[in-house]
């Protein structure tokens, strides 16, 4: 673990229905992983900055709450990793493979006790969190927000980050295409032993199904192209799987499944003095769904280059980091566009991708969105 595991930074912070201010320099509308590593960055730099983030408390998503060895496993404290796995179990109908390296492959985190020990590391920095903030509208000179009391305002600020999601309000302000997947979630009270990933294409197209066991629940959802798999179908394909795993409660299904959306369709950082970051920015994973580790990196890349702008600097290029995993988001992409050409394209580059692995002619850290781990940290000034 690097040094952010041994922080000793609090988990919590103070945070709420403060009174949202007339002005600031910075508004970051998000406080997920990318709206809150790029508030710690930007605040830890001297900047004023404000999240509004519209529920209650941070951290709560529809996720599995996989991170990856060479993602955030290294960035996060030991407090909000709930199990590790070095071993991976992977199905198709056709193949079942066991992969084990020495070191984890891929740990499961608490989101909610991730979301606030991000938002205390911010709120350390000096940034000013606010939640039950929702904002309403951009306008040419900041925003219009509702706060957790109802009442709206106006909200002037400099620059506007876009840390709020697939479905972002400011990502449709400029103009942009998405292009969405769909995941179904549920946390199951029961303990598991082992990480499985299952391929069926039948089920969910060129998507998967999981089990990630946490300390006292199992995650349990899927993942498909929303264009190949709409909610209602995967749900109904979620349940019949689930069944045929001996988890399906015969009287109630899988219960409480909720469905949240992931955005697949980069198309950059910067568009004057608007930003995205994450899955407003289109930077998760076609294959996977992977999103925390693209929401952090390109959060802390945005604030990088918005100080770089105050400061008079310009043409500022990416980290190598970020280009590898922009590179790596392309690769993804390219192999979800021939996996979505049809029921028999999924079968094939399932069964194919499960051999290859089988016979070690291929890596499975290819399926990360990191290539290497990180040599910085959360907790850090830049």
């Amino acid at each position: 673990m690097s040094t952010a595991a041994g922080s000793s930074a609090p988990m919590g912070c103070n945070h709420g229905a403060e009174a949202i201010p007339a002005q600031t320099d910075i508004a970051i509308i998000g406080g997920g992983p990318g709206g809150l590593a790029c508030a710690q960055r930007l605040a830890a730099a001297g900047a004023q900055v404000l999240v509004l983030e519209r529920k209650t408390s941070f951290g709560r998503k529809v996720c599995a709450g996989g991170i990856t060895c060479h993602g955030m496993l290294h960035l996060v404290p030991q407090e909000v990793i709930e199990r590790v796995f070095p071993v991976q179990h992977i199905c198709s109908p056709r193949q079942r493979i066991r992969l084990e390296e020495p070191q984890p492959i891929i740990a499961t985190v608490n989101r909610e006790r991730l979301g606030t020990w991000m938002a205390g590391q911010a709120q350390a920095a000096g940034a000013r969190l606010c939640t039950g903030a929702q904002v309403m509208a951009l306008t040419d000179t900041g925003l219009v927000v509702r706060n957790a009391t109802g009442r709206v305002q106006e909200l002037r600020c400099g620059h506007v980050v876009g840390a709020d999601g697939a479905r972002s309000l400011v990502r449709r302000t400029l103009g942009l295409s998405s292009r969405l997947s769909i995941g179904l979630n549920t946390m199951l009270p029961v303990e598991r032993e082992q990480m499985e990933w299952h391929l069926h294409p039948r089920l969910f197209a060129s998507g998967y199904a999981w089990i990630f066991p946490h300390a006292t629940t199992t995650s349990l959802g899927a993942f498909s192209d929303a264009r190949l798999m709409n909610a209602k179908r995967l749900q109904t394909h979620v349940s019949l799987w689930a069944a045929q795993q001996g988890i399906e409660n015969r009287e109630s299904g899988v219960p409480s499944l909720q469905a949240g959306w992931v955005n697949y369709d980069y198309q950059g950082l910067c568009f004057g003095r608007r930003w995205l970051v994450g899955d407003a920015a289109g930077l998760s994973s076609a294959l996977t769904g992977e999103g925390i580790y693209p929401a952090v990196l390109s959060g802390r890349a945005v604030a990088a280059m918005i100080l770089a702008s105050q400061s008079g600097r310009t043409g500022q290029s990416f980290s190598p980091e970020l280009e590898a995993l922009l590179k790596r988001q392309r690769q993804h992409r390219r192999v979800a566009a021939m996996a979505g050409q049809g029921l028999l394209a999924s079968a094939l580059l399932a069964e194919l991708f499960l051999l290859l692995l089988r016979l070690r002619a291929i890596d499975f850290h290819r399926l990360e969105m990191a290539s290497v781990a990180p040599t910085w940290t959360l907790s850090e000034e830049s």
